[in-house]
């Protein structure tokens, strides 16, 4: 066997050796030089910088049994966005991000992950707290803005983490107001903010900012045959928002202001039609509540199904009730303690009825 000899090759030998052989080689291409960037550029940079350390991401877990073992089994069962609401560590999400999981976990954007505990919910604003432990350096809550004054057109920032991808910015805009919604658990939410910001799984229970960086709303749904974004996403306003959480934090939930009074969407939707007026038809008056301290009158029950019609509310402080769901959403509007008026229709002729709402829990 021939000995083996060994040559020192270096880079200017194999450069010599292509050449030789005809092949050219390709030097990388000079860099070209940007500009300075633009002033949107610069503001979409600031926004995402100085919110992304108060956004959070939120995975669950679910206990399921095994059929042949018979074990509980704890399995991932989802994933969402939230945000720090305070200094104290509570976390502000969707309802639906956690409905039905049995453990929460929420990571920091330093990459910590943190047990949560459920603070309390609100179901018609498809709203949850949760509370984690952390340092009060590490809480970063997000600068809180207005919705009421939100214009069609004006910037907006969604930050969440959609299928997954953590900490990710879009940008659009301001598409529609006070848009309703039925969510997942049948219920109507009503004042939505509509954006045009891409929106997909994931992102729900991320905060929507406007271009100073403000808290303006809460992602929350898409409207998307695909499941994907298709350029129509909801936010719950932040007004909601300011509302409802600190009540949840103090009570471990939130009362709506109310009437006193029990109704049904689809009967009152029936009788109304029958009588040829549109608003929300009173059933029945709880004994002492506002209605009844009014002087409202609920509807009567015959025989064999026989409905005598009671007050019609057509309208609440002059804007339009045609329903229900609207009904509702205009008491959430006020406060307990509140006088509200109240347009009547009765036998034909429209009464305005003065009405002092009180706590939805005293109805219980």
């Amino acid at each position: 066997m021939l000995p083996v000899r060994w040559t020192r090759v270096t880079c200017t030998t194999l450069l010599a050796v292509f050449v030789s052989l005809g092949h050219a080689i390709a030097a990388p291409r000079s860099i070209t030089p940007r500009g300075p960037l633009t002033a949107e550029e610069k503001n979409n940079i600031a926004v995402f910088e100085n919110s992304k350390g108060a956004v959070v991401y939120i995975s669950t877990t679910e206990r399921v049994l095994d059929y042949w073992t018979r074990n509980i089994m704890t399995v991932p069962h989802g994933t969402g966005s939230g945000f720090i609401w305070d200094t104290a560590g509570h976390v502000v999400t969707n309802l639906h991000v956690i409905a039905d999981a049995a453990e929460a976990t929420i990571r920091l954007s330093d990459g910590k992950d943190y047990p949560a505990t459920l603070v309390g919910v609100s179901e018609a604003h498809d709203i949850a707290v949760l509370k984690i432990r952390i340092p009060t350096s590490a809480a970063l809550p997000i600068p809180i803005g207005t919705s009421h004054d939100l214009q069609v057109g004006q910037r907006v920032y969604a930050i969440g983490n959609p299928f997954g991808l953590d900490w990710t910015l879009t940008v659009g805009i301001v598409s529609a107001l006070d848009r309703s919604l039925t969510g997942e658990n049948g219920v109507l939410n009503q004042h939505l903010v509509q954006t045009d910001a891409a929106i997909n799984p994931g992102n729900s229970g991320g905060p929507l900012l406007d271009s100073a960086g403000r808290l303006i709303g809460m992602n929350t749904a898409i409207y998307s045959p695909s499941g994907a974004s298709a350029g129509v996403g909801f936010a719950v306003p932040v007004d909601t928002i300011n509302r409802v959480v600190p009540e949840i934090i103090a009570t471990g939930h939130y009362s709506a202001p109310s009437l006193g009074i029990q109704t049904d969407e689809n009967l009152s939707r029936a009788i109304a039609r029958q009588l040829g007026v549109s608003g929300a038809v009173i059933l029945r008056i709880r004994p002492g509540g506002p209605a009844a301290k009014a002087g409202l009158r609920g509807a009567r029950f015959g025989r064999r199904n026989a409905v005598y019609p009671g007050d019609v509310i057509v309208a609440l402080n002059d804007k339009p009730i045609d329903s229900v769901g609207r009904l509702f959403a205009r008491l959430d509007d006020c406060k307990p303690g509140e006088v509200v008026n109240l347009t009547v229709w009765r036998d034909g002729k429209k009464l305005r009825v003065p009405v002092t709402l009180r706590s939805g829990e005293d109805d219980n």
